[in-house]
């Protein structure tokens, strides 16, 4: 069965994990786009991992990991995390990696650039990483990008990487006042990674496509989440790329006849990185006290995540946008201790009631969410092995999710570790 994992909320809602924990039943575990701008956290028997561009399926031997021509890659970076995986005695080379040929590449004139326009915005700053993931995708979208098949031709790479620098150049001097990059130093230095990264290189439209033909499984792994997709997201507070189910195909180049189940993750509870719109965050002690039980911090970047309470709205939206058939569900054991727990069902902007995710900025500013109360509960669900054996009103909390999302929970995880997981 080929799945597409989806994050149904801002990101950071647990996909690591279940990627993990899908993998194991999986041939190929595929990376569709984004950048080293997102982090996926994985817990095997204690020993945590943060994977930024490598697929975490690699945690599994004899598994074939894939990163699409949808992803914007900074070579360094993924050298880097080659170099950290084998250091923690992951096996990593040519026959359980494979990049395609195809990707963009993230250049030191993209992060420049990314620092520097976000620096210029003010208060109106996006709240972007600044790891140049939105100028890569700009160049790309303008066809001026660089691709790893680019580095293995030198008089082609020297050609676009001097009319790229150039350009660049102009806009630091004569814009921003700021030092012009050196063009000789990053073009010795990406033919060097280029060199490193050849064997890796490969057509994986015809891969995958093979891998199907062949019955072979194959698992999506979306970075993000969907309310930050440059199309459907809070748009300007947004990433540069498509998170969404439909960007597995694009990401790929795989049919949409390949894919079989969608399966979202939402977190137990909402948590957003940087600027935008968020009708449920915590405007009180609640906000400290969950970042802190949660270990919400972002793992690329280290800033704290805001935190509310669960939205069913955006989480609707969600599930209807990425056609979701399937639901895993995170990070409820961090919501144990607390005496009420709230659902947001809709929203009011003045006369008007809204249960779905509006695409109207000004609206989700100064909206009214209305929420349903549950029942909250004491236990520690972490040792937690069954869904029978969890408290009532946990079960009652579920439930309940399930119901306003028209959609089965399949997966709970009560704890970080890989064993601490419910299926349903």
């Amino acid at each position: 069965m080929n799945i597409v994992l989806v994050g149904a909320q801002f990101g950071d809602e647990g996909k690591g994990k279940i990627i993990d924990l899908l993998s194991e039943n999986s041939d190929y575990i595929v990376r569709y786009q984004g950048g080293n701008n997102a982090g996926h956290t994985v817990e095997v028997n204690g020993v945590q991992f943060i994977l930024h561009l490598i697929p975490s399926g690699i945690l599994h031997p004899g598994k074939k990991c894939v990163i699409g021509n949808g992803v914007v890659v900074n070579p360094a970076a993924l050298l880097e995390e080659m170099d950290y995986l084998k250091s923690k005695e992951v096996h990593v080379d040519e026959h359980n990696l494979y990049i395609s040929e195809t990707v963009h590449l993230i250049f030191p004139y993209h992060q420049q650039l990314d620092a520097l326009k976000e620096k210029r915005r003010g208060r109106d700053a996006i709240g972007t990483t600044k790891k140049g993931i939105g100028p890569a995708y700009s160049d790309k979208a303008a066809r001026t990008g660089i691709r790893l098949v680019d580095l293995f031709d030198e008089n082609r790479f020297f050609r676009k990487l001097k009319e790229n620098v150039e350009f660049e150049n102009e806009i630091f001097e004569k814009v921003f006042h700021v030092p012009p990059v050196n063009f000789e130093e990053i073009f010795n230095q990406y033919l060097e990674y280029g060199k490193r990264l050849k064997s890796y290189s490969c057509n994986v439209v015809q891969l995958l496509n093979k891998a199907v033909k062949e019955g072979k499984s194959v698992l999506f792994e979306g970075a993000q989440g969907t309310l930050l997709d440059l199309d459907f997201g809070t748009y300007p507070y947004v990433t540069s790329s498509h998170p969404i189910s439909g960007g597995a195909c694009v990401g790929t180049g795989l049919s949409p006849k390949s894919l079989h189940n969608i399966m979202g993750v939402l977190k137990a509870y909402t948590t957003r990185v940087g600027e935008g719109p968020f009708p449920t965050e915590f405007l009180d002690g609640m906000q400290e006290q969950v970042r802190s039980q949660g270990k919400e911090y972002g793992a690329t970047t280290g800033r704290p995540r805001r935190c509310g309470w669960f939205d069913a709205c955006l989480a609707r939206y969600s599930v209807m946008l990425n056609g979701v058939d399937s639901l895993a569900l995170t990070k409820l054991d961090v919501l144990s201790g607390m005496e009420k727990i709230k659902i947001c069902v809709a929203y009011r902007y003045q006369d008007k009631t809204f249960d779905v995710w509006p695409h109207d900025i000004s609206v989700l500013r100064s909206c009214e969410p209305v929420y349903e109360e549950i029942e909250g509960w004491n236990e520690n669900l972490n040792g937690v092995k069954r869904y029978e054996d969890l408290p009532q009103s946990t079960r009652k909390y579920i439930e309940r999710i399930s119901e306003l999302l028209e959609t089965k929970v399949k997966i709970i995880s009560v704890g970080a570790d890989r064993e601490q997981t419910i299926f349903i």
